[in-house]
């Protein structure tokens, strides 16, 4: 699912079709129009997710946003003729064997279910990779989850840093998490995001996140329990492009000069040049000396090595010194 070396820019829909599949295809066509990687829902029963004599308001809600197994093989079908891959985080072992028989090429598990052992251990038997969030979890609770899977399954794991609570504050975003996991448990570490905006996932990237989640939706303004913190299609394709532009910042880690800065090096350092007429044969001395623009000359660095030296030819004043001219 990891394309090379690229991030991967996951759309969250997650409930954002608010139940209507029309408009769960309309999410399709726009994520794949503001060149997400990915689109993602989530499979879920009311009926096996919660309790309704205890919660009834939430049954309710998720009752009314549950999309069918018919209209989730027609979303897997248009995403294969969009060509935008289709993700999504099933909530119990039928839905995550539906979407394994629709033939669903990754499984991401929601911060919800890290802790369901069972459920993850079921999943991890379908042996494909898997996006695991980590929200609402402690570092020993990610390790059990690990455990869990990684016993079942040798197939790419990837870790998503999360923070379950909407919107999340920058100040309880806590991006150096990514790199503790990754030093933790020596595996690729994305993060899955619910702040405002789009800097906190640009800084995910450039401290190393190999995977973005963003919510996404056709119109913030809409009635829904994502829709507000999500990123409508204009947002989302800003997030995307400042990602990239961040993977091509982020270079390769050499300490070199780039092509288009040598023109600039010779124009703008200094060379060593004559401070007043030099006649042939003087010794050098420091007062004779100084240092100029372009740097096609000696490098000042070597102002100490030059003192004392005899020039073999006389020298104007201002005139670059060269080793050509030091050393004939």
């Amino acid at each position: 699912m990891l394309n090379d070396s690229n991030v991967l820019i996951i759309a969250e829909a997650g409930l954002n079709h608010n139940g209507d599949l029309s408009l769960a295809k309309t999410l399709v066509d726009r994520a794949y129009e503001v060149r997400a990687d990915a689109i993602k829902f989530q499979t879920f029963k009311a009926e096996t997710l919660v309790a309704q004599s205890t919660d009834s308001k939430q049954y309710d809600l998720l009752k009314s946003l549950e999309l069918s197994f018919d209209d989730h093989q027609v979303l897997f079908d248009y995403c294969k003729t969009k060509g935008i891959p289709f993700l999504s985080s099933p909530f119990d072992p039928t839905t995550a064997d539906f979407l394994d028989s629709m033939g669903v090429t990754a499984f991401k598990i929601a911060s919800s279910e890290l802790t369901n052992h069972p459920l993850l251990d079921h999943i991890g038997r379908k042996d494909k990779p898997i996006l695991l969030s980590t929200g609402m979890s402690d570092l020993v609770e990610v390790g059990e989850a690990i455990h869990t899977i990684q016993k079942v399954n040798d197939q790419p794991l990837t870790l998503l840093h999360c923070v379950s609570s909407y919107p999340t504050a920058p100040e309880d975003v806590n991006l150096q998490a990514i790199e503790t996991m990754e030093i933790a448990f020596h595996l690729a570490v994305g993060y899955s995001d619910h702040t405002l905006g789009i800097e906190i996932p640009v800084a995910a990237v450039a401290l190393g996140a190999t995977v973005i989640e963003k919510h996404f939706t056709l119109d913030s303004t809409m009635k829904g329990p994502d829709h507000s913190i999500s990123l409508d299609p204009q947002g989302f394709k800003e997030m995307v492009t400042a990602i990239r532009n961040v993977e091509k910042a982020l270079g390769d880690g050499l300490k070199v000069p780039v092509e288009k800065e040598l023109p600039v090096r010779e124009a703008a350092r200094r060379s060593l040049v004559a401070q007043r007429p030099i006649p042939a044969g003087t010794p050098i001395t420091a007062e004779m000396i100084t240092s100029k623009r372009p740097g096609h000359g000696i490098p000042p660095k070597y102002f100490d090595l030059i003192i004392g030296k005899r020039l073999p030819k006389a020298l104007e004043k201002d005139e670059t010194i060269t080793w050509d001219i030091l050393f004939p």
